[in-house]
């Protein structure tokens, strides 16, 4: 299961409080001097109420204001609002909205503004957004016919289907590609619904299927808190990989990954996860396409219960010839195909697998290091945009994610990092304050320092509890975790640590993760013994 960004939705009772300015001594009305477009959510409000309007005293005749709509609205919708015949707006109009008792406003960006912030100069929109969740469900099925989710007590929503074939599998003169040949399997038929219209932290059952094909068992699944909520707890790992329970050979076994697994899960009956992040190296079926069939049997328990969200590596994507960064046939001829249809996240298009979201007090933009990532390229160009446009007021903290890291004490035939990547991508983190960066890629756990252009630009301190401890009040750099500790063989150290790497640990595991609006906690869990194996703090705004 997927999580895909909110539609950011307001209810709809809008108040102008322009009273004041009220006169019959205007001049004639002028074209409307706003237009706004937003998101609106109509909960239990059917109709669009302007009575505020009318009990205005000494209304202008030419004030006007007109919501248009095409008829009842959904929860979600499209609404434009125009106001018209405002001729001196001024500092003591305001601008309001109401809503159902039940909504959270605490995290509206707007809340605080007045109408000449929002007048013909702004580019923001007239109604706060609130979040309204949606989640979208992927099942596999042997049946193209139209099925659906059924969830909420009641809601429905159709599946769309999807699959692919060995002639979208990569191939190159010299090198094999066993998905295009003797790895390829039938994926059958990739279904994805989005359910619409959810609170945030509410627990849900649902179910899918027809009655052709038959329903699944209905499960219980939970909503991530919503952007600009006080908190939010989530995992993190890469390089998972799947393993027989028995003693059966196959094709790159990966044999850590049934402890994380259950380990994970093991969390997750704590009810304090509210999203799984698993960046690169997902299943490592690297052409041999029933072994995604395995794959997704192992993350069940997990990936139906918590939205599961991905970052590509390179055993989904690089091949020669395919327009990877790396040519190497790390993917088996997979080139991505496979990765994006059975794990569909809210990217900007086909093959452009990066995109951010925003969950209680922080905003997370994941990258792909697999595409090209120069300065002026298409996905540089994004994650200038986007890391320049976090409204740090709804979201303090911004943590960055990919596969590749920039900091890695392994040492192998093949090098970890690559200086190009690092010199390319780094700036933009450091510019724009970036305060936590998670890679994988190196099967291990490594902490850094506070740290830019290797050197430490910050260290950490002991708090009272004996947790080292970042002050970003005074940013100085990010901090790098790598966590690519989720299954595949381990990697070891170089003998002499390096002075920017602050805890090594190579044992299989994953990172936990709680954040506040003043502090982002880490710690490094052990998959054998459910031991925190190393943790950090960082901080800004008081502790």
């Amino acid at each position: 299961m997927g999580f895909a960004p909110s539609r950011r939705a307001g209810v709809l009772l809008v108040l102008l409080g322009l009273c004041a300015a009220c006169s019959a001594q205007l001049p004639p009305p002028a074209p409307p001097a706003m237009l706004h477009e937003s998101f609106a959510g109509k909960s239990e409000f059917r109709t669009v109420n302007r009575r505020p309007l009318e009990s205005c005293r000494n209304p202008s005749p030419y004030l006007s204001i007109n919501v248009s709509t095409a008829g009842p609205l959904p929860d979600e919708a499209f609404v434009n609002v125009t106001v018209g015949g405002v001729f001196r707006p001024r500092g003591s109009h305001w601008v309001a909205m109401i809503t159902p008792s039940n909504s959270s406003v605490s995290g509206c960006p707007l809340s605080g503004v007045n109408y000449l912030e929002t007048g013909d100069t702004a580019k923001l929109p007239l109604l706060c957004h609130y979040p309204v969740k949606q989640m979208k469900i992927t099942w596999v099925s042997g049946d193209g016919r139209p099925q659906q989710v059924q969830y909420a007590g009641g809601r429905a929503a159709a599946s769309v289907a999807t699959t692919f074939t060995h002639k979208d599998m990569c191939s190159f003169s010299v090198l094999p590609s066993p998905a295009k040949d003797f790895g390829w399997h039938d994926p059958g038929y990739i279904h994805s619904a989005v359910m619409t219209g959810l609170q945030p932290s509410q627990s849900y059952d649902y179910r899918y299927g027809s009655d052709s094909v038959g329903w699944s068992d209905t499960t219980k699944f939970r909503t991530p808190p919503a952007a600009g909520s006080d908190e939010t707890s989530f995992v993190i790992y890469g390089d998972m990989g799947k393993a027989p329970l028995d003693p059966s050979v196959e094709h790159y076994i990966q044999p850590g990954s049934i402890a994380v697994t259950g380990a994970v899960a093991k969390e997750m009956q704590t009810g304090k996860v509210d999203s799984i992040f698993h960046i690169g190296d997902i299943s490592y079926a690297t052409g041999f396409l029933v072994e995604w069939d395995f794959f997704l049997h192992l993350i069940r328990p997990l990936a139906s219960q918590v939205s599961y969200m991905t970052a590509i590596g390179n055993h989904e994507r690089d091949y020669a010839g395919s327009g990877s960064v790396y040519v190497t046939p790390d993917s088996g001829g997979e080139c991505g195909v496979a990765y994006e249809s059975y794990f569909p996240m809210p990217t900007a298009g086909k093959d452009k697998p990066w995109y951010a979201i925003e969950q209680g007090s922080i905003h997370f933009i994941v990258m792909s290091t697999e595409h090209s990532w120069s300065e002026k390229s298409e996905q540089y160009n994004w994650m200038e945009k986007d890391l320049s446009s976090v409204d740090r007021s709804r979201t303090p903290w911004v943590i960055f994610i990919g596969h590749r890291p920039m900091y890695s004490s392994n040492v192998g035939i093949i090098p970890s990092v690559d200086p190009d990547f690092v010199a390319s991508v780094e700036p933009l983190l450091l510019n724009n304050k970036v305060d936590l960066v998670f890679f994988g890629h190196v099967h291990n756990y490594e902490r850094t320092c506070a740290v830019y252009k290797g050197k430490c630009r910050g260290m950490p301190r002991k708090d009272a509890s004996g947790i080292d401890t970042y002050d970003n009040s005074n940013y100085t750099a990010p901090v790098h975790a790598i966590v690519g500790a989720g299954g595949f063989s381990l990697d070891g150290f170089s003998l002499i640590p390096q002075s920017w790497s602050l805890s090594r640990i190579s044992e299989f595991g994953y990172a936990r993760v709680h954040a506040t609006k003043t502090s982002v906690l880490v710690q490094f869990v052990s998959s054998g013994t459910m031991e925190i194996r190393d943790q950090f703090r960082i901080v800004k705004g008081g502790r």
